[in-house]
């Protein structure tokens, strides 16, 4: 206890320029915020792409969101093997990498002249490559930086994603209306190659340790909290149990939150690839479209935050409820837009997706470590991971498909609005809070109890 208490004094008594190092693990938050704001943004990109290659390629709509739906299924493949790479590399090589690849294949892209071509570039190398550059490396090592300020951190590292969708989708449009969509891929390229990589090659570290540093840069990451602890654990049994993957699937828990989890992703994706193409069919410009898009993504920042933040009082289950409805009135109100559209019923369905229904995405990884945190919990975490991949491969494609066989979206958007329904089903079943409360349900029971 002295020894902590004397670096904490000799920590503040530092110059200034001494005290810098200590502070690196924002400089960290900095470099992941402006990675993931561009490699994010360079995936979902595709949504702006997809009407220009329809209409230079003529192909079936199905099978050209299917570049998409193959990229994913590639990301989720790739995404268990994540965490054990950056266990033993670190992050600086894989990230590195991944600006490589998905750099490459956007230049391969731009030479494109058939649908295979397309698949292994812009799906595999672009859709699945920008998977090392998004939020399942961060959420890997960024956590190692923080102890009593990681909720903070990791969602402004995260903030990059809806901060790069609102900067880089109106211009990458304009690019699109002026110079193609070819010139947009290249553009895309050279953020990669000129930003992200040198921040990620020479800047990017794994732990505050491999610097000799502490996390929260004050060496007190292991101390107490001042108030009397509040236990949260509901089934001590399940808490105690040492979960492995094998252990894991053989509980109707594991496949009730396996279900939400698909169904989620299947909702979340298939209007994001689709979203464009549908707005300019009912009558919006390309300008606005994008926009539409850019503005879901920047929304999406305060609906992480605050959905979050309400998580932790009323519980993860019933957080993700309200995130379905938000994403379930955003397909009620594309269903309508057909026959109406009007800007008002636009801004009101970019409110509904990203500022209640992005909002999952905070609490997608805490219920996954509340029900299963183990020793094994990264095989754990991978299958989940490879879980939700294929919902969000499945959904853009099954969304085209249903367009393809029916001329029309008002099928497709009926299909994913009952997927929003199974997905708050699934979490519900799941049941995290028959495991642990949240702190503000703890502090309830702990309040009653007294």
């Amino acid at each position: 206890m002295t020894a902590d208490r004397d670096q904490d004094v000799s920590a503040r008594t530092l110059s200034p320029l001494a005290r810098l190092p200590l502070y690196y693990g924002w400089v960290v938050v900095a470099i992941a915020f402006v990675t993931m704001g561009i490699g994010v943004s360079v995936r979902t990109s595709f949504s702006l792409l997809f009407p220009p290659i329809l209409a230079e390629f003529k192909w079936d709509r199905g099978v050209t969101a299917g570049i998409y739906s193959v990229g994913f299924l590639c990301s989720m493949l790739l995404s268990p093997f994540i965490g054990a790479l950056i266990a033993r590399f670190g992050p600086a090589p894989l990230l590195s990498a991944g600006a490589v690849i998905v750099s490459g294949s956007l230049m391969l892209t731009t030479a494109a002249t058939t649908q295979f071509h397309l698949f292994l570039t812009l799906g595999t190398g672009v859709v699945g490559g920008s998977v090392i550059l998004a939020y399942v490396s961060h959420s890997y090592f960024l956590p190692f930086w923080f102890t009593r300020r990681r909720g903070l951190a990791i969602g402004i590292a995260f903030s990059g994603v809806g901060a790069g969708a609102m900067v880089l989708f109106p211009w990458l449009q304009s690019i699109i209306g002026a110079e193609g969509w070819r010139e947009a891929c290249w553009t895309m390229a050279i953020l990669l190659l000129a930003i992200v990589l040198p921040l990620n090659l020479f800047f990017q570290r794994g732990r505050p340790e491999d610097m000799g540093l502490k996390p929260d840069g004050d060496g007190r990451a292991g101390r107490k909290a001042s108030g009397p602890a509040v236990d949260n654990v509901v089934d001590r049994a399940w808490v105690d149990t040492d979960w492995s993957l094998v252990r894991a699937i053989r509980t109707t828990r594991f496949w009730w939150l396996s279900l939400g989890y698909f169904a989620g992703m299947y909702a979340w994706y298939s209007i994001l690839i689709h979203q464009t193409k549908y707005l300019g069919e009912i009558g919006f410009s390309t300008e606005i479209a994008a926009l539409a898009l850019g503005l879901v993504g920047l929304m999406g920042v305060a609906g992480q935050i605050s959905l979050g933040a309400l998580s932790d009082r009323i519980g993860r289950e019933f957080a993700w409820v309200v995130g379905c409805v938000g994403f379930a009135a955003c397909y009620a109100l594309l269903l309508v837009m057909k026959a109406a559209p009007s800007q008002a019923m636009l801004y009101l369905m970019v409110t509904a997706q990203g500022l209640i229904g992005y909002g999952v995405s905070a609490i997608y990884p805490t219920i996954m470590a509340e029900l299963f945190h183990s020793r094994r919990y990264g095989q754990i975490y991978g299958a989940f991971s490879a879980i939700s991949g294929f919902g969000a491969a499945v959904g853009p494609w099954a969304t085209g498909a249903l367009f393809d066989l029916t001329g029309d979206y008002q099928l497709s958007w009926t299909v994913a609005l009952g997927a929003c329904g199974i997905s708050a089903l699934g979490v519900w079943m799941a049941a995290p809070r028959k495991v642990r409360l949240v702190s503000g349900q703890a502090a309830k029971r702990a309040a009653e109890t007294a």
